[in-house]
């Protein structure tokens, strides 16, 4: 059994995760903006209302953590969406770091990933404008500041280019650097798969510091 934070588990992607870390028999405290959102009630859950702006918060949450796992995403409805990531995911790496926990888990996205020889899927011409500023500023934080980290031992799993609601299979291939697709071309996965695949990571640690992904 693992005890870790969970930021942003209110959240479509984190909703999974919690769900996933729960039913495996995890200990999880997570880091919500607003507790009313958190309808999940369970022995193994503490939750804490806090915004990831609040440093001191999240340093205390993670003391004595084995892991740190954010799901952070400022909303895809924030104006402000572009500079909020860029201001606050590094204060979540600082945080975790200065609370002395080892790992550091994050929901990357896929807009980093090449689906064509040195095409990024961010660069993409389909990609739709008013996911464009969220897409990049995680993408320019993991290429900008995440790939430099040397003090924890980060990972940053991407989603396939689709993730949508689904079903648990717990049945997916893994990827590197590259779009994970079909024999069709197609880039998919469910939000279910993709929380077995990170509390699999969180289990069995087998990538350190680095980027993969997954799809079916």
């Amino acid at each position: 059994m693992k005890n870790v934070v969970l930021i942003g588990a209110s959240g479509f992607v984190g909703t999974a995760i919690l769900n996933e870390l729960l039913n495996r028999g995890h200990k999880v405290t997570t880091i919500v903006r607003d507790a009313k959102k958190m309808t999940v009630s369970n022995q193994n859950l503490t939750i804490v209302e806090a915004d990831v702006t609040d440093t001191d918060a999240l340093k205390e949450a993670g003391k004595g953590k084995d892991a740190v796992i954010s799901a952070y995403n400022p909303g895809w409805k924030d104006p402000h969406i572009y500079e909020d990531t860029l201001k606050n995911y590094p204060l979540i790496v600082e945080s975790a770091k200065q609370a002395g926990v080892k790992r550091l888990l994050i929901v990357g996205g896929a807009g980093t990933l090449f689906y064509a020889p040195g095409k990024m899927v961010m660069d993409a011409d389909d990609v739709p404008a008013q996911l464009l500023p969220g897409i990049k500023s995680l993408g320019e934080f993991y290429l900008n500041t995440l790939r430099k980290e040397k003090d924890i031992d980060w990972i940053f799993l991407s989603p396939a280019a689709n993730m949508t609601p689904g079903k648990r299979t717990a049945k997916f291939r893994i990827g590197k650097d590259d779009l994970v697709v079909d024999a069709n071309g197609d880039s998919n996965i469910s939000v279910e798969d993709f929380a077995v695949a990170m509390v699999d990571e969180l289990e069995q640690e087998k990538h350190h510091k680095e980027r993969f992904t997954i799809g079916y």
